[in-house]
């Protein structure tokens, strides 16, 4: 509580700062214009769980918390107070009570309060009924109740402590909704407490922005909108940003190749390459035969080059590793003597030379092949790894056919194991092992898709949960992890890098280096025309 009170007091020295300094340049107005690769599928953040909605949607809602917008490497040490003013743990840990701010009004002018906080967190500990799908329950699963003790307190009280909890609150993915607000609304026209509020939602077309007149933050945000354009193919959206038809590329669709043509061709704009925080992987539906056969599970792992995957698609910029973000910007990956101790990610000839022997072994050889399809995301970060996946497969007797499938139909499909293998991308929301074991290889957790459960890794999961001493935690993840990988729960081939640009006249933009999905509040961005 002592360290929360110097930032907090800190935060207020710094904003009498800024007042007392109007000079700084800001300048109101102006409506910010980006770059859309995909089509969202809804608005509704507690639902859905991809970048597509992140980056447009995270601006129209206030977390309790949230990670610090300009600190790049986003961490426990940089939460700061969002919705909520302070926080303090009692009860050894298991009690976590919010103080939040009075004065605060919703989108269609309603007051703010505490029981918001409380209906939020009933939708996503038991609305089963009320959520079209809840992709994050995993993360709550440690959460007993969450009750509303006046109009600015909120108490939450767990099941055993968790040190990481702040942190999955401060993420996109945790905003505060209205109580008077039914979520069907929320999917489409949305009503949040946050800078900007949603003017237009056109699927397949564009999603409009407006500033918030009655922002709770004094004077902010300085943008009068943000425009959303949906442009299908990379090669067009790359185009028309170096023609200056747009003022910020969709902020995680720049790859190593197209980096150095941006260079080129818009020698002045401003990028960051950065780690993505999303993995590519293969996932199996295990439930399906023959994938039901552990034999051809293990094949299929065993036969990934990751160092191919790598060289093809980030020309070498990446490294192979588990579930958890490799360092230096990952605080949790393996380090890189004990990842090549994993089966799978030594000796590539001799890991295909064992899944060769247990593909014979389940029926299968040079004589008789496996046919399948490969399905993955109709978006070209999906679409590229999976071309080099069915090449690979082939030196293990598999034949696999692309099959590409639009965003709001891929995660239904994969939500209800309508696949039998697949190419998919999964980002962890946040650099913490709770986020990344629970919700990835929890049991009945729904983004794990390919049905992975063992009660004696679970158990893990909850202790490494508990552990305070950072040392110690660590150690019992990186063990986990070790673990995970050798059962090729879900093969992990690499985290991925991806820049953003903008045109040098927008300004205050800072991207973070871990996670794709936490900081796109854009409140304080400004245009310098």
């Amino acid at each position: 509580m002592k360290a929360q009170g110097r930032r907090l007091a800190l935060f207020a020295a710094m904003a009498v700062l800024a007042s007392a300094f109007p000079a700084n340049a800001q300048k109101h107005g102006g409506v910010l214009k980006l770059q859309h690769m995909d089509n969202p599928p809804s608005a509704s953040l507690l639902e859905e769980a991809t970048v597509s909605v992140a980056v447009p949607f995270m601006s129209v809602y206030n977390n309790l918390v949230m990670f610090d917008q300009h600190v790049a490497k986003s961490s426990l040490q940089t939460i700061v107070p969002d919705l909520a003013t302070r926080w303090e743990w009692k009860d050894d840990g298991k009690t976590l009570v919010f103080t939040t701010r009075d004065g605060v009004r919703w989108h269609d002018g309603k007051p703010f309060t505490a029981k918001d906080v409380a209906c939020t967190f009933d939708l996503l500990l038991n609305g089963e009924t009320r959520l079209r799908r809840n992709p994050h329950a995993a993360w709550w699963s440690n959460i007993d109740q969450v009750t509303a003790d006046s109009d600015t307190q909120v108490t939450f009280r767990l099941k055993a402590p968790q040190p990481a909890l702040l942190g999955l609150l401060a993420s996109g993915y945790t905003p505060i909704y209205a109580c008077h607000v039914p979520v069907e609304q929320m999917r489409r026209r949305p009503i949040g407490t946050g800078p900007f509020k949603v003017a237009e939602f056109k699927m397949n077309e564009s999603i409009k922005l407006v500033r918030n007149p009655d922002y709770w933050k004094k004077g902010l945000p300085y943008l009068d909108g943000i425009e959303f354009t949906i442009i299908p193919d990379r090669s067009t959206r790359m185009l028309s940003f170096i023609a200056g038809k747009f003022d910020m590329t969709f902020p995680t669709d720049v790859t190593v190749p197209l980096l150095k043509n941006i260079r080129k061709d818009a020698p002045t704009a401003v990028c960051t390459m950065r780690e993505t925080g999303v993995s590519s992987n293969l996932i199996v539906n295990r439930e399906a035969p023959p994938f039901d056969d552990p034999r051809i599970r293990r094949a299929l792992g065993l036969t990934l080059d990751r160092k191919a995957f790598i060289d093809i698609l980030a020309e070498g910029e990446g490294r192979p590793s588990g579930i958890m973000l490799p360092p230096p910007n990952g605080v949790w990956g393996m380090p890189e003597e004990m990842l090549k101790g994993v089966p799978g990610y030594g000796d590539v000839d001799k890991a295909r030379e064992e899944a060769r022997a247990l593909m014979k072994e389940a029926g299968y050889g040079p004589d008789k092949r496996l046919k399948v399809k490969v399905s993955t995301r109709n978006i070209a970060t999906f679409r590229d790894p999976a071309v080099i996946l069915i090449d690979q497969l082939k030196q293990v007797y598999v034949d696999g056919e692309l099959e590409v499938i639009e965003t709001s139909v891929y995660y239904n499909r994969v939500f209800k194991k309508d696949y039998a293998v697949a190419l998919n991308l999964s980002g962890i929301a946040v650099d913490d092992p709770d986020v990344a074991l629970f919700e990835t290889y929890g049991c009945g957790s729904l983004r794990n898709y390919n049905g992975y459960c063992n009660p004696e890794m679970t158990k893990l999961f909850e202790a490494q949960s508990r552990e305070l001493d950072q040392q110690k935690r660590l150690k019992m993840v990186w063990d986990i992890d070790r673990r995970l990988q050798e059962e090729m729960a879900k093969p992990i081939i690499a985290y991925g890098r991806a820049a953003g640009c903008w045109q040098p006249y927008v300004k205050n933009v800072t991207l973070h280096v871990n996670s794709i999905y936490n900081n796109w509040r854009f409140e304080d961005v400004w245009l310098d025309r």
